[in-house]
């Protein structure tokens, strides 16, 4: 039998629709939203009357009849921090998506909240895979140099783990006895290390971790960046908007289009040439660190998200880091394909649905603090 599963990927103005028969996409649509009529909403949950209603209408010019959907599935932004997996939706998830219980209010709360609605509607099972605060850190991955400060990880979890799924299935390997470097490079940069199944390291890119990308500041200097706070306190928001909206590539150029950075460095714009080589070199510095996390034991380098399809950052990433393992690349994205992926595995009984309990993997209690 093969399962149909229908997955729900909100985005900032539009909501991003799939599917699937098995592992067969039947149909994929991307629904727009009025932006004007998006600003009328106080919270980001209360959107759902509203994008429900136009999802609806898409689904039915396409003929979609919900009725004959195994299961639902939806991004699950909002949550605390959960090891990776498939997990049913309950009624403390729906509880953190609406309230956005890890404070970072995104489109992605309403991926389980819409699903659920589906879901309860025609009595089917419902879930989210590998939601964005999947968090599989080592101890030693979590502290930094500063008592009561430690290092939380917001990474494109559920493209980055079924990149490394769908390579391992390609090879006739299984993900979890491989160890790779598995990277996702396009508006946010994630670079992160996957130990037999288990990402345990990567950047946070909502803190202003890992490499600059088009729209996010990366690492920089502490000092430094304590002096540029102190410049520019009277603007919290202004210096906050830099690790996710107005850093990297906004800051430097003015835009966040690496297509407009990379022709502009092709027609002699020196400063544009510079930036667009800072960022592959940072994301080759992340590759190596990471790299020394698996202790050079590693299985292959990953590069996924809509940046690789640039064959020159590409060829460079190859060039720099094909001495520690073999260099893929996977443009673009799977997530309505993970999504749909992660239902069927619990539907087919090779993985057990996770029950999501509220409570973070971890805690500094556990080290005594």
């Amino acid at each position: 039998m093969e399962y149909r599963i229908l997955a729900i990927n909100p985005g900032s103005t539009s909501t991003k629709l799939g599917c699937f028969e098995g592992e067969k996409e039947i149909f994929t649509v991307n629904v727009s939203h009025d932006a004007e009529k998006l600003k009328e909403f106080s919270t980001i949950s209360s959107q759902l009357p509203y994008r429900k209603e136009t999802i609806l209408q898409a689904l039915k010019d396409a003929d979609i009849d919900l009725a004959t959907i195994d299961a639902f599935v939806g991004r699950g932004g909002g949550l605390l921090a959960v090891e990776g997996g498939t997990y049913a939706v309950n009624e403390v998830l729906l509880d953190h998506a609406v309230r956005g219980a890890n404070g970072v209010q995104h489109p992605a709360q309403l991926g389980s909240q819409i699903a659920n609605e589906f879901a309860a509607q025609y009595n089917k099972p419902c879930f989210v895979v590998n939601p964005p605060d999947t968090d599989e850190l080592t101890l030693c991955a979590r502290m930094t140099g500063i008592k009561g400060v430690y290092r939380n990880v917001h990474l494109h979890a559920l493209n980055l783990k079924e990149t490394a799924i769908r390579h391992s299935q390609s090879n006739g390997w299984k993900y979890e006895d491989k160890n790779y470097i598995v990277c996702h490079i396009g508006g946010g940069i994630s670079i992160s290390a996957h130990q037999k199944g288990k990402m345990i390291d990567g950047n946070d890119i909502v803190g202003g971790e890992g490499p600059m990308a088009p729209t996010r500041c990366g690492a920089v200097p502490a000092a430094e960046m304590i002096r540029y706070c102190f410049a520019h306190s009277d603007d919290k928001k202004a210096v906050s908007s830099l690790c996710t909206k107005t850093g990297g590539f906004v800051s430097h150029l003015g835009t966040s289009d690496a297509i407009e950075v990379t022709k502009m460095a092709a027609e002699g714009n020196e400063k544009a040439a510079l930036i667009w080589d800072t960022m592959i070199y940072q994301i080759i510095r992340y590759i190596g660190a990471m790299a020394g996390v698996l202790h050079g034991k590693v299985d292959g380098i990953l590069l996924g998200g809509g940046m690789v399809h640039n064959k020159d950052l590409v060829a460079r990433i190859t060039d720099a880091c094909s001495w520690i393992a073999p260099v893929s690349a996977y443009p673009g994205e799977f997530e309505l394909e993970a999504m749909a992926a992660g239902a069927i595995r619990v539907l087919k009984g090779e993985e057990e649905a996770k029950i999501y309990t509220g409570r973070p993997v971890w805690s500094p209690e556990e080290i005594g603090e």
